[in-house]
């Protein structure tokens, strides 16, 4: 395994952990948003106690993926951070404006609905944007003016495979998010929330697919060659699918408190991105950016490399078992469980 290819892989990682919590975040900031005006439940009081801690967790690793991409792929970095320049900046601003405003909703009481509000529809903007970087890097969409490449946006806000990958974001973050919070509720003792957060992963779980399918359609004609290559490891994707449905079953299977093993659910969802998402990143190798930029174009010195990379794992190795300690003290604590936010 080359230097590049372990590099790769450790970014993906990131990658695919941020998307995982990040989706799961911002889809938290939605229905909190969804429920506020549900005196009847506490839809919205269980997202905000999910919301409160994670989101400061979840901007660790976006982090961890620009520093690493700027370390080991300064090529691609340059022609990514050239391309990229406006996207990136709105994103960068919703993120800013979201981050300030759940900073600002623990003092000013008095703009808590307000400040509700736009956590939820930056929440529901920014993985839109996000996962835009994604088809602008299947080709097609970047032209070379005076020996600089340009993003298209005329391109890129007319293409089809773009919105199946909007779509797709938008749908995985709802249905990630409330079965996350489903399982939250279930776990706080918030049946009535566990059901409306149940009733919503049935419903967003399947759109989610079939915008999956919509990628692989418009890919069929836009990405030809990703494609091909995706074709060429179905397994995975069958392997995904077939978690999806495991996924279903486990919301299905009665329990001794209630209809549903949210948590299973919650597992097998995160096995079902995690091979799909292994499928589109074997697919996309060698390219970073088609057909300009690949791993080992884009790659840094390999001195450097490995001066980076033994910083990573010293650096993983101290935060994951916070993380993890984290993570069992926020879905056990029995205190924290039943305290009441604003709903």
């Amino acid at each position: 395994m080359t230097s590049a290819l372990i590099a790769i892989i450790v970014l993906w990682g990131f990658i695919f952990i941020y998307a995982v919590m990040a989706t799961m975040d911002f889809g938290a900031g939605f229905w909190s948003m969804i429920y506020i005006n549900r005196e009847q439940t506490n839809a919205t009081s269980v997202a905000n106690r999910y919301l409160s801690p994670t989101w400061e967790v979840t901007n660790v690793f976006i982090v961890a993926i620009v520093v690493g991409l700027f370390s080991f792929f300064p090529g691609a970095a340059f022609t990514l951070g050239t391309v990229l320049l406006i996207p990136g900046s709105i994103i960068l601003l919703l993120l800013s404006i979201r981050s300030s405003f759940l900073v600002f909703s623990h003092y000013a009481k008095t703009y808590e609905k307000i400040l509700t509000y736009v956590s939820g529809i930056s929440g529901f903007l920014i993985p839109a944007f996000l996962i835009c970087v994604l088809p602008i890097t299947h080709g097609g969409y970047i032209d070379l003016i005076d020996g600089t490449n340009k993003l298209n946006l005329a391109s890129v806000f007319t293409s089809p495979h773009v919105y199946s990958f909007i779509g797709f974001a938008i749908s995985s973050t709802l249905f990630l998010s409330s079965l996350l919070l489903a399982d939250y509720s279930k776990v706080s003792n918030e049946f009535e929330s566990y059901k409306i957060y149940r009733r919503d992963a049935l419903i967003t779980g399947p759109i989610s697919l079939l915008m999956g399918v919509f990628i692989m359609l418009t890919m069929r004609s836009e990405a030809s060659w990703l494609y091909d290559n995706m074709m060429n490891v179905k397994g995975w994707l069958i392997g995904s699918v077939i978690m999806f449905l495991l996924t279903f079953v486990a919301l299905w299977i009665p329990s001794t408190r209630g209809l549903g093993m949210p948590r299973l659910a919650v597992i097998t969802t995160i096995i079902q991105y995690f091979l799909a998402s292994y499928a589109y990143g074997k697919s996309h190798l060698p390219y970073i950016v088609y057909s300009d930029v690949t791993i080992h174009s884009g790659f840094t010195d390999p001195s450097a490399f490995k001066a980076v990379f033994i910083t990573y794992i010293v650096g993983f190795a101290i935060l994951f078992p916070g993380f993890f300690y984290f993570w069992k003290l926020f879905m056990k604590d029995r205190d924290y469980l039943k305290k009441k936010i604003y709903k």
